[in-house]
């Protein structure tokens, strides 16, 4: 028994210097040609001031990071775009804030859209939010809201799941008054992600991200890299399972070796 104390006390203490090391790990931030900072939640960011107006296409989509705030003047029936980078494990939750003309300028109500495409233009589902909302002719403002799915590192090729990358935001009114149509607003939009740890790990990574080479000189990478680096909290989990594997073989092992010790007769029985 003293041995598989021991043991076990071995591998404890293994597990711990491994979780150590991979904490440890995952807080450095790997090594890349152009590190970036991390996400502010200010309105102007580390990684250089928000835009202060939007793309009217993917091609010319402005570029801003989650934790900014991106704002734009523009006029209702215009294509507003943004873009900004998301990695594997991340689930991005995307909110608009779209400000109404005068309710006094306004002939009726309207319908806004918001839209989220990845690296190779392909709209993402909304696992839930408010995606479209119809804005009374009297409303102040319409707020909208989209959470994709989980990022994957990689993906079979005829599947459509988001995968590393450029995301394109995309904000517009689909109804509306025609007499209404170009009246001015002001739009906000920002991106909340939140790391969904080793339950999404695979794997397997992308060569590299879905970052079209138009954007790549304004879009700049998250703060670890792309990827993320390789630790996540599966190998706490999968070493934590190797030891308690380990220790109830030990004492299993014990048991079997006890019960097949032969039983000494007392003398004079």
């Amino acid at each position: 028994m003293r041995t598989v104390r021991t043991l076990t006390a071995a591998l404890l203490a293994a597990t711990a210097a491994l979780a150590v090391a991979g904490t440890a790990s995952a807080d450095t931030p790997s090594a890349s040609p152009s590190p970036s900072p991390s996400p502010s939640p200010s309105a102007s960011g580390e990684g250089g001031p928000a835009p202060t107006e939007a793309g009217t296409s993917f091609r010319t989509a402005a570029a801003f990071r989650p934790g900014q705030q991106a704002t734009a003047a523009a006029s209702t029936g215009d294509y507003l775009y943004w873009v900004l980078p998301i990695d594997a494990r991340q689930r991005v939750t995307v909110k608009a804030k779209v400000t109404l003309p005068e309710a006094s300028a306004r002939h009726g109500a309207s319908t806004w859209r918001l839209d989220v495409y990845d690296g190779l233009r392909r709209r993402q589902a909304c696992t839930y939010g408010t995606q479209t909302v119809a804005a009374a002719a009297n409303a102040v403002a319409a707020d909208l809201s989209c959470t994709l799915r989980t990022v994957r590192a990689n993906a079979e090729p005829w599947a459509n799941d988001p995968l590393p990358g450029s995301y394109y935001v995309r904000l517009t009114v689909i109804g509306a008054p025609e007499e209404d149509l170009g009246l001015p607003v002001r739009a906000a939009v920002e991106a909340e992600v939140k790391e969904a740890g080793g339950a999404h790990a695979v794997d397997g990574a992308l060569a590299a991200p879905l970052v079209p080479a138009t954007v790549t000189s304004a879009l700049r990478e998250p703060e670890n890299g792309w990827a993320g680096g390789w630790w996540s909290d599966r190998w706490i989990w999968t070493a934590a399972g190797g030891v308690l594997g380990a220790a109830a073989g030990l004492f299993g092992y014990s048991l079997t070796r006890g019960s097949g010790r032969p039983h000494r007769v007392p003398p004079g029985a």
